[in-house]
């Protein structure tokens, strides 16, 4: 099991963020999880990452109880892509050295690395088609190269868990189908790491996807196959209004249907 949650709840001055959530991740399994603005996506993801502890309910993330295990060792078993990572980390460090850190999950590199870790280092890179950004500092990077610089950064430690939180916000349509592509060509990989891709897009949803979660106001309102749970029924009820669902080249296109 890759990541078992178990009736959590989370609870802020009083408010509800999350409630009674149930989910579990099975190896060979990637998962796209869908919500509106507020949904507790967030909430849900630093708790995956251990940076937020439930108010009540038990989570495990590869095999570790929380609450048994080091934390620590944890997120370096764990990639994590986010806008927020990006205020975090250091402008004015080059692309390379961004990669770099991924090796302790640290902001900034404190140790000499190997020469085996720097050309491990350029050939995510150069997988990622930026390897040609490397001794550019991180700053100057379009908003579509420091994701990939990012994602670079993530598999640096060949996780075994790698979350995309929100990885297209501030894309214009051509860097974000460039960068879903990237993601697709990840997935194909025999070792790619289980995924967990987070979005409020549904256009995003690849078909390497097999599952989705629908998150709404903290709770889980649907999961399960990304087929099932992609209805216009569903969907409907989701968002509150009538929608339409097209599939084209294995993706699903939502628009709001005229009442």
């Amino acid at each position: 099991m890759i990541v078992q949650i178990d009736n959590v709840t989370w609870e802020r001055e009083d408010k509800v963020i999350l409630q009674d959530v149930n989910w579990s991740i099975q190896q060979g399994e990637h998962w796209c999880l869908l919500g509106l603005n507020g949904s507790g996506k967030t909430t849900l993801l630093n708790m995956i990452n251990g940076y937020q502890w439930p108010t009540s309910g038990a989570i495990s993330v590869l095999g570790h109880r929380f609450g048994t295990y080091d934390l620590r060792e944890l997120r370096k078993e764990i990639g994590w892509v986010s806008t927020a990572l990006q205020q975090k980390l250091y402008g004015s460090d080059d692309a390379l050295n961004i990669v770099l850190s991924g090796r302790e999950a640290s902001i900034g590199i404190y140790d000499q690395p190997s020469e085996e870790e720097i050309e491990k280092a350029m050939n995510l890179l150069r997988t990622l088609r930026c390897d040609n950004l490397a001794q550019r500092a991180y700053r100057t990077l379009s908003q579509g190269e420091k994701q990939r610089v990012l994602i670079a950064r993530a598999l640096m430690n060949e996780p075994k868990l790698l979350i995309l939180d929100e990885p297209c916000t501030g894309l214009d349509i051509i860097a974000r189908e460039q960068l879903l592509g990237m993601i697709d060509n990840l997935s194909r990989h025999p070792n790619c790491p289980t995924l967990i891709y987070v979005t409020h897009h549904v256009e995003e949803i690849l078909p390497c996807f097999s599952h989705t979660l629908l998150l709404k106001t903290g709770e889980i309102f649907a999961q399960c196959e990304t087929s099932d749970v992609l209805t216009p029924q569903t969907m409907s009820q989701f968002y509150e209004v009538p929608v339409h669902l097209e599939k084209e080249n294995e993706r699903f296109w939502l628009t709001i249907s005229k009442r």
